[in-house]
């Protein structure tokens, strides 16, 4: 037996969606004070239970809307989970939506510090590792453009560039490979899969079933929130086939 990394366990969430267009923050604040507020409640989850060794590299597996993006969220601690828990052990690397703390004003140098201390970076580490992302995001001089002036595959490179420079023990990644043009969304492949061979365990969403089988060893599909299928890459994608077509 492997050492167990993650361990999510009977894990639901729940949202509260207004059913009301309310227009101003006062006409909130008098709706929610007459207790005038109607909610209609949505589980994104639905009691999920599944446990990952080290190493192990698992691809999230669901059309529009199944709770793939929710789920990374709740293992990442960006969400508390309505019921259930999440044990996680080791650095966390969120890749869920790059550049998502970048400052538009600030050029991408600027950026790199900034992006760095939200992810839990040091300085010191940033500094070392600075020309090793301006190269690996392709910026050249642009680095000392503002970010307001970047198109949005410039940005993603960026942020790839940043997130990835750390060493992990858990990556989890929301459809971040589809970033940048072809050349890059490759490098961006190889890199990560250099990663695996420090034996980085692995939770990936992405679209691309091709790239889910290339990358991963073991998936699942999520449908309405809750879980159907896990295990094996080839008998989990060969029952997604079946779903989508």
């Amino acid at each position: 037996m492997g050492k167990e990394v993650i361990k999510v366990d009977h894990v639901s969430m729940k949202f509260n969606l207004s059913r009301e267009k309310i227009d101003s923050m006062k006409e909130y604040f008098i709706k929610f004070m007459r207790r005038e507020i109607k909610y209609d409640e949505f589980w994104a989850l639905k009691d999920i239970n599944f446990s990952m060794q080290k190493g192990e590299r698992l691809g999230i597996l669901g059309l529009n809307g199944a709770g793939k993006s929710t789920l990374l969220k709740v293992i990442a601690g960006v969400f508390k989970p309505t019921e259930g828990s999440v044990t996680r052990h080791g650095v966390i690397a969120p890749m869920l939506e790059l550049g998502a703390g970048f400052d538009m004003q600030y050029t991408g140098a600027e950026n790199i510090f900034l992006y760095g201390a939200l992810l839990g970076y040091r300085r010191e580490f940033i500094e070392e590792k600075y020309d090793e992302i301006v190269a690996f995001s392709e910026l050249g001089k642009f680095i000392d453009v503002p970010l307001k002036n970047y198109s949005s595959g410039m940005r993603a490179r960026l942020g790839f560039a940043i997130a990835t420079v750390v060493e992990p023990d858990i990556l989890i990644l929301d459809e971040v490979l589809s970033v940048g043009d072809a050349k890059f969304r490759r490098k961006s492949e190889r890199k990560v899969m250099d990663m695996f061979d420090t034996g980085v365990t692995v939770l990936f969403v992405s679209h691309a079933l091709e790239q889910i089988e290339r990358l991963c060893n073991k998936a699942m599909i999520l449908e309405h929130g809750q879980m159907i299928a896990y295990g094996d890459i080839a008998e989990v994608a060969a029952k997604y086939r079946e779903i989508v077509s």
